[in-house]
């Protein structure tokens, strides 16, 4: 039971801060999954985010359930998804006409501004741990990853290549290497 109510607590957690869409939450989930209740290490939430972004629909969600399942089976999915999910149900039922009404003033654009910044730097975080998991900082560095991941970085920025493509294609490819 307690699995349960530290799920709910971490995702409403997480889900309340996760200002900016689904790559913002990231972070948020991470300090919850990874360094508050150590349910997953580093290395396995990098692998949660890889499997869950090469399936469709919202990432935050989909990291959700996974987390839920490995930390309460079934229970565990439905506990998580609901947390995840409930503040904007809430949200866009009781002030959706108060977000309407505002959504174009300079408070609130100022407000979003702030923290737009903050935003950036927790995922510039993430994106670094992942790194250091990714390319083995710590040990040799992997060359073929970093390969792999500038001309995923390529094909993203000049070829405008979609991100399902390169995690598809990036799945067959560390079959056949890896």
């Amino acid at each position: 039971m307690a699995d349960l109510w530290n799920l709910f607590i971490a995702f409403l957690r997480a889900s309340n801060l996760g200002f900016g869409g689904g790559p913002a939450i990231i972070p948020l989930i991470q300090a919850e999954a990874v360094d508050r209740y150590q349910w997953l290490t580093n290395s396995q939430f990098a692998d949660v985010i890889a499997v869950t972004n090469a399936l469709p629909g919202p990432i935050g969600t989909k990291i959700a359930a996974y987390i839920g399942y490995q930390v309460a089976s079934w229970p565990g999915v439905i506990v998580a998804l609901t947390a995840t999910i409930l503040p904007t149900v809430l949200l866009l039922i009781f002030l959706g006409t108060l977000l309407a009404k505002y959504a174009n003033s300079q408070a609130l654009q100022a407000m979003l501004t702030g923290v737009k910044p903050i935003i950036t730097a927790l995922l510039l975080i993430v994106a670094y741990q992942m790194a250091v998991d990714a390319f083995h900082i710590t040990q040799a560095i992997d060359y073929i990853t970093i390969v792999i991941a500038a001309a995923a970085a390529v094909a993203l920025y000049l070829f405008k290549i979609h991100p399902s493509i390169l995690i598809l294609s990036s799945l067959v490819l560390g079959y056949f290497i890896f």
